[in-house]
């Protein structure tokens, strides 16, 4: 075999696995192509997912006022409830005042 002929048959096969790898390439892209209902559909499920988020985040934000209002309205029932206490317990204090001070001054009957 002359250089002539090796030249030839090397650039014969560098083209024959040139080809071989354009179409490879080809057949994958073939096969993996995306078709427009499938670009469709994804993007139907992108805008799904969004307004999910969206729906979310406003629940969140809900749900975080209604924590801080019902939170306010405990603190604010605590609060009444220690001064009911408080007056309840003024008020048993007076009540067992007047009753020293009535059985002191009072003849026994």
């Amino acid at each position: 075999m002359n250089s002539v002929e090796f030249v030839a048959a090397t650039a014969l096969v560098l083209f024959v696995a040139f080809c071989l790898g354009w179409f490879a390439n080809w057949l994958v892209h073939r096969f993996t192509r995306v078709s427009q209902s499938d670009m469709g559909e994804l993007d139907k499920m992108a805008q799904s997912l969004h307004e999910a988020e969206e729906t979310r985040d406003e629940a969140i934000i809900y749900l975080q006022q209604r924590e801080a209002e019902m939170t306010n309205a405990q603190v604010q029932l605590e609060a009444e409830l220690n001064a009911a206490m408080e007056g309840l317990r003024d008020a048993r204090q007076e009540a067992e005042e007047l009753r020293s001070y009535i059985e002191k001054h009072m003849p026994n009957s």
